[in-house]
């Protein structure tokens, strides 16, 4: 898919482990394929997404997450699935932010779906993701934000001879007894830091709802991302 859209990807592992929980920054659908190609994983996505031609055929066969909205008890089952991927030694994907950017900033990060690897004792690996023209500028064409269809979004990247992906692992984190909340936001400085985007006091963003349990530090919170996670 990546060589079809003319997209080369450039990918530093160096704190890349087994069975860990990537957190990564969201910009486009195609982020799916660029950490699959790196670091192929399992993703969380909306339960719709199970039912998307092709895509959800797809996202079916890659062990992919489905959450489902309006069943607070789901979390816990979907808790469970995602400690058994990780226990397996596979990584599961997560876009905290919930949304898609245009990938010049950072959204707040939403520490719900990082509880189920805390609460196994998975470490968690934040991933920044970045798209640059040969020109060496960082590049709008991938953003899959706003009121951008993917039809605009794919025809955006085939205008272009070539564009770099850059994956950058950062070191994991998780692994002393961190909240959720702390290694979020450990996790969001981390990825601003290797993607070369500005630290801002974003406002937290809820999207429309997924199922979650009643609020507390210990179970998720709301959390939904707009591109379909098919593997993701």
């Amino acid at each position: 898919m990546l060589d079809a859209l003319g997209v080369e990807v450039e990918a530093d592992l160096t704190h890349a482990v087994p069975g860990a929980l990537l957190v990564a920054n969201h910009i486009s659908w195609i982020d799916i394929y660029v950490i699959n190609a790196a670091l192929p994983a399992a993703f969380v996505s909306k339960e719709e997404v199970r039912h998307w031609p092709l895509i959800g055929w797809l996202a079916a066969k890659n062990d992919t997450v489905f959450l489902r909205r309006g069943s607070r008890g789901h979390a816990r089952i979907i808790n469970q699935q995602v400690a058994e991927i990780l226990d397996q030694g596979k990584h599961v994907a997560v876009f905290p932010e919930g949304t898609t950017t245009d990938g010049r900033s950072l959204l707040h990060f939403h520490a719900a779906l990082i509880q189920p690897a805390l609460a196994a004792g998975r470490p968690v690996l934040p991933v920044a993701i970045s798209y640059w023209e040969l020109d060496g500028q960082r590049s709008l064409a991938p953003r899959y934000d706003g009121d951008i269809s993917m039809g605009q979004c794919t025809s955006a990247i085939l205008s272009r001879k070539r564009l770099i992906a850059r994956l950058v692992t950062t070191p994991l984190r998780g692994l002393n007894g961190e909240d959720r909340k702390q290694v979020a936001a450990e996790a969001r400085e981390a990825i601003a830091l290797a993607a070369g985007l500005p630290l801002v006091s974003n406002p937290p963003e809820i999207p429309d709802g997924l199922p979650v349990e009643p609020q507390s530090d210990a179970h998720p919170t709301n959390n939904q991302s707009r591109v379909p996670t098919t593997s993701a």
